[in-house]
């Protein structure tokens, strides 16, 4: 017996030795899973919409649909709320650990970046960014640059901003859409238990304590879809079964798509049918469109590599039409209210437009900037079928216009701004449009009022931005982030009026930091559901800590740490110590999903992930929540958990981050205080996304995963309506007041919000989920803000700034007699206090003072004070202060002619003028009333188009002697022009105003010598190559007149014409042709230049020697010319003849140190004078007595005359070489008598030592 219970006590021992061993195990498992310490958490919820209350009687009937998450391995998808309608087309991307990314269409928001749970507006669809599994997890390059846009009102909220480019930018995923998403990554922090939950009680509970439930699911599996490693979906929405699904493999290697199937649900997700044939087996979709304002309306996009083609559906997906594209689409942008209305922007810069939801396109406009097209606004603009653009005129600029819908000609064109706007800068939100100018080199930013004249906007004096984004418009006020001079990481706060001009300061120091796509994100973030709440992380001391504010940014401060943690200890934290401080930025893709919720539906619900202690940081990450909208909170999880709202905010839903296959889901019906686990499969999955049905209610989703990592896709249906007992009513609510640390009137009212008692399971009407009373409350000091010039003070006082003179604010005075003079207070737009302290903060109207004009501004729309010839130029005028409607303006052109407008407002479009000759013009603007005036110029330069510059210059100068560079301009009065001289390779040119100079060249050699000729924006070059020598001899010659007809004024034609007269030359004469230079001047007559060089091998002779040389070279180059045996044929039949002019060419040297210019001139006559006499002595010799002459006739052979030149030996420094004078031999042709006695004549005239020394024999030929 003892032996026996021995047995028994040894086999209880060992099980629980084994069961030990394996808990054991298990849990060093669990405890080495590490999660990223941050939580990805749904952000877009959707605004309030009547909608019919659930009816019981058919509850086993599954509602409307909506895109509830996206999960991944690696960062999650982002999404963005449209404005006025929501799209839910999500993306579904592989992404690492074999896990994929359900990821929403990208969405650029066209001025801030909000990220809200709900939004209204237009949206603009392009092609998503999509990421690639990869083993890093790291995201693959995006398929394409296109964006998701929106562009219209703000009129929802839970905002995180960024913009792009100054732009905004957001993803937006379809109507009433929640996102999450997590990243299976491990975290540099352990997990504590696998629950992740507050156990009852305070204690801790390990898995297998917790109780577990049963939810209602079906699972489908994609079948063929293995390799698909992207997908679209799309939930049609309330009362529509029908969810549409379009997997697709991207081959990054080629960038483009290869594969895909097209699915449709018509049960809510139970199953699925594949639609490939019936849009074509052989077509390749690229990408999904819905239309926003019929969810009924499907556009599928092909692969434009293999078609260029969409098919549009009518019928939810049911059935399909193809029609042909011309151009390939980049993005898209539905009308927000006409639902077959789209614009379409292509690659290559074209709007198009279709009023047939993509049949039919028809060009709108080219040359347009990429995001920046607007549709109209009824109620603001003049036509609803209008459009807004900004398009590209050149480089540095573009114009903001207005176009007809389907008739953007010249004349249908509207100029709201009259001039040219600094590019990528038009942004038209809500009820104003920015842009932004370039006015005297800076940019200078303008807003419109309701589609009023433009002004420029007024920042605090001193405040100089380096960068401004436009933020929110909510309101009728502008939320602006402006990076001032002295800031590189962060940014400040501004707020204006309801006009959008005059702004005050909100909040220093805003934590910023730049995205992949070149983006700006500001760590600002609106809570949806509760008017003026904002988050956001400042930088204090180097820290960055997170400030809240309930009165829209008038006071801030620290967040309140929980009490305990998740364990149930007390945390010691005390400001400004410590404090919460969450991570409001997303993630670093900024197309994924962020890290902090809230809802319309739930207001006062915030679920964020964050750390406790002196600052933020990204290590040790636990989720909070809070559900009295930020003054306390709880710690839920501290582990990385993706948490999104239930039956429209009533119930919370948490899904584990983790790289495991998981099989549970965790549902809290008490504010997130106690957790229940439920199974959703009977085996492990692994999640990479959450579908949840449109609407408030997310009732049914459908969870995205695969069983392995090579398994086809498997979509799990989740019914929860099983757990939810019956409708509530009246007595399943509590209330709650909103306050700020006990204080109740906020933004003027006291505000009682219902929520759902804690555990009561029950389904909420869609119209219960929203109800408050309000009241309001007495004005008191903390309802006012600073106005513009004044800064608060440490009591928290507004007192003028030092630059600011509140008795000199009259700028309403502008347009009316009358204006609000301030107190130094302003009241927030959306506060309603009443009675109280209003009148003592309140602006005061009074009478506009009678006061002079001043700030009186005058400068071109360009932003530039060049104007060009016979075009119209803007000016554009402006007063600061002074009374508008009684000031006259009076512009005075500069040319003779000036005019006068009875007041300013006349002028907004800016005053139009035409010069007709080009100059400098000054240009006065005057304001003048009854008090005084005001007066400003500018120097204005109107210019002609210059279309070339020719630079004339010798070819060959003489060393160390000045030379004459001048320029011939075409047209020749073009205006002011500036010249750059550039001389061989130096790197700093001369600038002159004038077009000639004289330069001196002091060596020998090849120099380079270019000119560059600028006006206004147009430059233009010559240049050609000079050669210096130390002596030269040079002579002018003509051409018979037969080739001016024939020259066509072409420097290459003048180089062929040098070429061939040099030639011709070289051959007469025998003169080396390295000595020899030609060049054939510009313009007509024609003309030439023959530049006789020395030797390069007589550099060692003396220069009386080297001179008589070059003189004697010269002299025979004469003498083929008088003879007429230079001479070319330009064209059969055309025969050229090439004279030395009797004129001497300008002079190639500076000869003014010259001492012997008048000696020369006395010889040059006395040798012509003796040359005459010689010529009459010969000519009548044979009748002058004692004059012989002894001539050698041979009548039998014709006659060969040697001249008298007696040939003496000088000593040749180059030995046996012969010098080029030696080679020349002139050959006289002897049946020519009189040919060959003009020659002895001229030669007979040669000085002396010309004709002896080291000649031998001359002899001409013809050429």
């Amino acid at each position: 017996m003892e032996m026996r219970l021995g047995h028994y006590l040894f086999i209880i021992f060992s099980e629980w030795i084994w069961l030990f061993t394996l808990t054991s195990i298990l849990g060093g498992t669990k405890a080495d899973v590490r999660c990223i310490p941050s939580c990805q958490l749904p952000i877009i919820t959707a605004s309030p919409r009547e909608l019919s209350a659930l009816d019981l009687t058919n509850f086993g009937e599954a509602p409307a649909g909506e895109f509830v998450g996206g999960f991944e391995g690696s960062p999650g998808a982002k999404p963005t709320a449209g404005r006025d309608e929501k799209h839910n087309v999500a993306e579904l991307t592989a992404s690492g650990e074999s896990s994929f990314k359900v990821q929403p269409r990208l969405g650029g928001n066209n001025t801030s970046c909000l990220q809200r749970d709900a939004l209204n507006g237009q949206q603009k669809l392009s092609h998503p960014k999509v990421f690639s599994r990869s083993a890093s997890g790291a995201a693959a390059p995006s398929l394409s640059d296109g964006d998701l846009t929106e562009n219209s009102t703000n009129d929802g909220n839970n905002n995180r901003f960024y913009v792009e480019n100054g732009a905004p930018v957001g993803v937006t995923v379809e109507e009433d859409t929640e996102v999450a998403s997590w990243r299976r990554t491990r975290s540099a922090r352990s997990a504590e238990t696998w629950s992740g939950f507050r156990p009852e009680r305070g204690e801790d509970a390990s898995l297998s304590d917790q109780e577990e439930f049963q939810l209602t699911s079906s699972t489908f599996a994609l079948a063929g879809d293995t390799a698909h490693n992207q997908a679209m979906v799309h939930w049609s929405g309330q009362n529509s079964s029908v969810i549409l699904m379009l997997t697709k493999y991207y081959d990054f290697n080629s960038g483009r798509v290869t594969e895909s199937s097209l699915w449709r649900s018509t049960d809510y997700g139970t199953t699925y049918e594949k639609l490939n044939e019936q849009v074509g087996p052989k077509t390749i979709l690229s990408y999904l469109y819905v239309s926003p304002n019929n969810k009924r309306k499907i556009m599928l996009l092909t692969d434009p590599e293999v078609e260029n083609s969409l098919l549009i559906s009518l019928d939810e997906g049911a059935s399909y039409q193809k029609h042909s594209l011309a151009f390939d689409i980049l993005s898209l942008l539905f009308h927000p209210e006409q639902e077959d209305w789209i614009l379409a922007y292509s690659h290559d810069q074209k709007l198009y437009v279709s009023v047939e939801f993509g049949r039919r396109w028809q060009l709108v406009h080219d040359s347009v900037v990429p995001n920046r097209f607007y549709w109209s606004r009824l109620g603001l603009d003049k036509e609803q079928g209008m459009i807004h653009l900004e398009i590209s005129i050149s480089d540095g600029r573009s114009q903001y216009i207005t176009c007809k819908l389907q008739n953007c000609s010249d004349g249908n064109k509207g100029k709201p701004f009259p001039g040219f706007i600094i590019p990528n800068s038009l942004v038209v939100q809500d009820e104003y449009v920015f842009i932004q100018v370039p006015v005297g080199g800076q940019s200078v930013h303008y807003v419109s009022y309701k589609r009023n004249a433009f002004y420029p906007m007024k920042l605090p004096k001193y405040t100089l931005p380096k960068d401004l984004q436009i933020i929110s418009t909510d309101d009728n006020q502008v939320v602006a982030a402006i990076q001032d001079w002295h800031q590189n990481d962060s940014y400040n706060l501004y707020m204006s009026e309801s006009r959008g001009l005059f702004f005050t300061l909100m909040l220093e120091n805003v934590v910023s930091s730049g995205g992949p796509e070149g983006n700006i994100m500001i760590d600002l973030y609106e809570v949806a559901g509760i008017k003026g709440v904002f988050l956001s992380n400042k930088v204090v001391e180097n820290q960055v800590k997170t400030y809240i504010t309930y009165n829209k940014g008038r006071d801030w401060r620290l967040l309140q740490a929980p009490t305990t943690d998740l364990q149930g200890n007390k945390v010691y934290c005390e400001q400004p110590y410590c404090s919460l401080h969450l991570h409001l930025h997303v993630s670093e893709n900024p197309y994924t999903s962020g890290n902090i919720v809230s809802k319309d539906s739930a207001p006062g619900f915030i679920i964020a992930s964050g750390v406790v202690g002196p600052e933020l940081s990204s290590t040790n990450v636990s989720i909070f929540i809070t559900s009295d909208a930020g003054n306390t909170w709880t710690e839920v999880f501290q582990e990385e958990y993706s948490v999104f709202f239930l039956n429209q905010g009533g119930s919370l839903v948490a899904i584990r981050h983790t790289p495991l296959p998981i099989r549970h889901i965790w549902l809290s019906f008490d504010e997130g205080r106690n957790w229940d686990k439920y199974s959703f499969t009977s085996s492990p999955l692994y999640v990479d996304g959450v579908l949840g049905e449109p609407g408030e209610d997310t009732l049914i989703m459908t969870i995205f995963g695969h069983f392995s990592h090579r398994s086809e896709w498997q979509l799990v249906k989740i019914d929860f309506r099983s757990i939810f007992q019956q409708r509530c009513t009246s007595e399943d609510y509590m209330t709650w007041q909103l306050h700020n640390e006990g204080e109740v009137c906020i933004m003027g009212m006291k505000r009682i919000f219902q929520k759902l008692k804690a555990n009561v399971r029950c389904v909420k009407a869609r119209d219960q989920y929203i109800s408050q009373m309000s009241d309001s409350c007495p004005c008191t000091e903390a309802d006012f803000e600073c106005d513009y010039g004044f800064e608060r003070q440490i009591d928290g006082s507004c007192t003028p700034a030092f630059w600011f003179i509140p008795s000199e604010t009259s700028r309403d005075c502008i347009t009316g007699d009358t204006f609000l003079n301030t107190t130094g207070y302003r009241r927030a737009l959306t506060n309603n206090c009443t009675e109280g302290t209003l009148l003592k903060y309140s602006p005061r109207r009074q009478k506009c003072p009678s006061q002079a004009p001043r700030g009186l501004q005058l400068f071109t729309s360009e932003g530039t004070l060049v104007a060009t010839l016979g075009r119209n130029v803007t000016f554009l005028v402006f007063l600061e202060e002074g009374l508008g409607y009684t000031t006259s303006i009076t512009m005075d052109f500069g040319d003779g002619t000036a005019i006068s407008y009875v007041n300013i407002s006349s002028i907004d479009d800016g005053v139009k003028h035409i010069y007709s000759k080009v100059g400098i013009y000054q240009v006065s603007a005057t304001a003048t009333n009854t008090l005084g005036f005001d007066r400003v110029i500018l120097y204005l330069h109107v210019s002609c188009q210059l279309e070339q510059v020719q630079l004339l210059a010798p070819s060959v100068v003489v060393k160390n002697k000045a030379v004459n560079l001048t320029t011939v301009l075409q047209p020749s009065n073009v205006g002011t022009v500036t010249y750059y001289w550039w001389f061989d390779n130096k790197t700093e040119p001369v600038v002159t105003l004038d077009g000639a100079m004289s330069f001196t060249f002091f060596k020998e050699g090849s120099h380079t010598v270019a000119v560059q000729a600028s006006v206004g924006n147009t430059v233009h070059q010559d240049q050609m190559t000079v050669a210096v020598y130390e002596y030269l001899q040079s002579h002018v010659l003509a051409f018979s007149s037969n080739l001016d007809e024939l020259n066509p004024g072409v420097s290459e034609w003048r180089e062929d014409i040098g070429r061939v007269v040099k030639n011709c030359m070289v051959q007469v004469t025998g003169i080396s042709e390295d000595q020899l230079l030609v060049t054939v001047l510009p313009g007509l007559p024609t003309t030439a230049e023959i530049f006789i060089v020395p030797e390069k091998r007589s550099r060692h002779r003396a220069m009386d020697e080297k001179w008589a040389h070059l003189n004697q070279l010269y002299q025979v180059l004469l003498s083929a010319l008088n003879q007429d045996l230079i001479q070319f044929a330009l064209r059969p039949g055309v025969q050229v003849n090439v004279y030395a002019t009797r004129l001497s060419p300008a002079p190639l040297v500076d000869s003014s140190d010259s001492g012997h210019s008048g000696t020369a001139v006395i010889m040059l006559v006395s040798v012509v004078l003796m040359g005459l006499a010689l010529f009459v002595i010969y000519k009548f010799k044979r009748k002058i007595p004692g004059i012989n002459t002894y001539t050698a006739e041979q009548p039998d052979k014709e006659q060969e005359v040697i001249p008298t030149v007696t040939s003496i030996d000088v000593p040749n420094p180059e030995g046996d070489k012969l010098t080029s004078l030696d080679r020349v031999d002139v050959q006289l042709d002897s049946k020519s008598r009189v040919t060959q006695r003009s020659l002895q004549s001229v030669l007979g005239l040669l000085p002396r030592t010309q004709r002896t020394k080291g000649c031998r024999f001359v002899h001409l030929i013809r050429c």
